[in-house]
């Protein structure tokens, strides 16, 4: 450890950071676990706002002892596939411009759409709209599309029908708009990840290198591909439309494959780029196994993996069930790991109730620890393993 660095209580979680999903075909570990100690299990807290979006820079609190419930999973899901089912959405979130000069970082956080929209019908509940949205070049374009990106989507001829298509067409008509905004600096840009929650249909939405990653017992799911330029997908379609990467970087300026903004790089509206403002997207029905959503920028993914953000959250969650006080610990964290970017994390929640800690029953029989188990256990030992 470098002199001066500042002790980290999730060290252990990994000695480096390991991009892919943990295997479940992975050996299973043949080492018990100690003892950990019970904690108290806590209800939300009560002061969530409508919505939030902020670049200001949010106070951490110390943290809290390291040694707690683990919550080891070793049965089966609880999910009966009981349509009737409907998240209890939760959110908090956190943004520190970390150790850059400036924050160019926005975020949204909207628990509660009906009540944003003002009763607008055709509105589910619940429904609700969350955002990371990380600028580059100035802040113009990060402000831009976090103001109007939600209005593109609930204005657009497919919504709500067809959620995918009308939420790709609002991050096209938020790129086009921007452009044509005379009073803003067009060259700035930023990348975009949207969450929406529709009902039990959650819809990601990913321009960039932001991340959402689901927390679904102990398991860390990837919602998002991050667009880098070296990525083989997006090097293929890069080069196919007559871009270059040198060093990582699309036609040497830019470090992700895919953003709004940065109209000095595209050419006229419409027309195929190497920089492209179209998302990828991914939408999914949620069920009781699905416990949280971490969304956030790189600053974050560049120095933890998603299973041990999981980890690190689902924990935390059990011993206080904030996800604001979650949000603040992975940006601690991803501090003391010394991240170079600017910090912003919104963790959300789909149950009023903590996570289950569950433990494995006492047996005579020899039994193998479930994929669940086994995903938890190595987000946590994954350095010793």
């Amino acid at each position: 450890m470098a002199a001066g660095t500042e002790f980290s209580p999730y060290a252990m979680l990994e000695t480096g950071f390991n991009r892919d999903n943990i295997s479940n075909g992975e050996e299973l570990m043949s080492q018990n676990s100690d003892h950990f100690k019970q904690m108290a299990i806590r209800k939300p807290p009560r002061h969530i706002s409508a919505v939030r979006h902020s670049i200001s820079t949010a106070t951490l609190q110390p943290p809290h002892s390291p040694d707690f419930e683990l919550g080891i999973i070793a049965v089966k899901s609880v999910t009966d596939g009981k349509s009737e089912y409907l998240p209890m959405i939760r959110s908090g979130s956190c943004a520190e411009k970390g150790p850059k000069q400036y924050m160019e970082d926005e975020h949204i956080c909207i628990d509660d759409l009906v009540e944003y929209l003002d009763g607008k019908e055709g509105f589910p509940t619940p429904g609700a709209f969350y955002g990371v949205f990380d600028g580059h070049g100035g802040t113009d374009a990060a402000t831009y599309v976090r103001e109007n990106i939600l209005k593109f989507i609930i204005e657009d001829s497919q919504f709500p029908v067809c959620l995918e298509k009308a939420i790709q067409n609002a991050f096209l008509k938020a790129d086009h708009a921007f452009a044509d905004n005379a009073s803003l600096d067009i060259s700035s840009g930023t990348t975009v990840l949207t969450a929406l929650v529709f009902g039990r249909t959650m819809v990601v939405a990913n321009a960039g290198d932001c991340r959402a990653v689901l927390g679904k017992r102990g398991r860390a799911i990837e919602l998002s591909k991050d667009h880098k330029p070296n990525s083989p997908s997006e090097r293929l379609r890069i080069e196919q439309l007559g871009g270059a990467i040198y060093d990582g970087y699309l036609n040497g300026q830019l470090s992700v494959a895919r953003a709004l903004g940065d109209w000095h790089m595209k050419g006229p509206k419409g027309s195929a780029c190497p920089l492209s403002a179209e998302p990828e997207l991914q939408q999914i029905q949620l069920t009781e196994d699905d416990e949280f959503l971490i969304i956030g920028c790189d600053g974050l993914w560049d120095v933890m993996s998603s299973q041990c953000a999981v980890t690190i959250t689902r924990k935390e969650l059990m011993v206080h069930n904030d996800p604001e006080r979650c949000s603040r610990e992975l940006v601690r964290e991803a501090l003391k790991r010394n991240t170079c970017d600017n910090l912003t994390v919104i963790v959300i929640c789909f149950s009023p109730d903590p996570p289950p800690r569950i433990e494995i029953p006492q047996t005579r029989v020899r039994r193998s620890i479930s994929v669940e188990g086994l995903n938890f256990l190595k987000g946590v030992l994954d350095c010793n393993s």
